[in-house]
């Protein structure tokens, strides 16, 4: 059995798959003044993104699945991103033309729902991007590397067979929207700095706009 088909090499997938259940929850919990697109795509879509990661775990020739899975997880998050762009251009909508004192709290609990589901977005996206995705840097065979980790470039403060997870790409989508701008991991290469600077934007404007107008309102 050749390296590629060995199940054992993936990382366990329990922490996207909540990644993926939390961002759909949000969304769920979020006020839907605009609809991006109809409900029912954005339930295929998650039942077509955590389809295929199950089977990755529970698969031994799992070479399709991780296959199916980038192509389902990129899906996902292409329209769970433009839906939280929509929400949050109808969010600002809302505050340049309906009077803001009906509203406060409704802004305040939307613009934390569009920043947490910015952030999980983001993660799923840079975990599947980053050197050809997690598949390659399981089995040695990762492309250029779009971050770089500190893990990386101190070697000795590192575990011998480290390598990142989804949960590093987590923070990094964390510290991106919480700071605006690279914290301990840098970005190497366009892509990677176009999403940060998409995902620094989404996050500013959420902050700013949505809930600094909401917190001003509020009685």
């Amino acid at each position: 059995m050749s390296d590629f088909t060995q199940a054992d090499h993936d990382e366990p997938r329990w922490a996207p798959v909540l990644a993926i259940l939390g961002v759909f929850a949000f969304l769920e919990v979020l006020p839907h003044h605009v609809y991006a697109l109809p409900r029912w795509i954005s339930y295929a879509v998650l039942v077509a993104a955590i389809v295929p990661m199950v089977l990755v775990t529970l698969s031994s020739e799992n070479a399709v699945w991780l296959r199916i899975e980038h192509v389902a997880i990129m899906l996902l998050a292409s329209v769970y991103a433009g839906n939280t762009a929509a929400e949050l251009g109808d969010m600002v909508g809302i505050i340049t033309v309906h009077p803001p004192e009906t509203r406060s709290v409704s802004l305040l609990t939307s613009s934390f729902t569009i920043w947490i589901t910015n952030v999980l977005t983001f993660s799923l996206l840079y975990w599947q991007i980053d050197a050809d995705g997690p598949a390659r840097i399981a089995r040695g065979t990762a492309g250029r590397p779009d971050w770089l980790f500190p893990q990386a470039s101190a070697l000795e403060s590192a575990a011998p067979d480290w390598r990142p997870l989804y949960f590093d790409y987590l923070s990094l989508a964390f510290n991106t929207a919480t700071a605006f701008s690279p914290t301990d991991v840098l970005p190497l290469t366009r892509r990677a700095k176009g999403l940060m600077m998409l995902e620094s934007a989404i996050a500013l404007l959420t902050l700013v706009l949505v809930a600094a107008r909401a917190v001003n309102v509020i009685p």
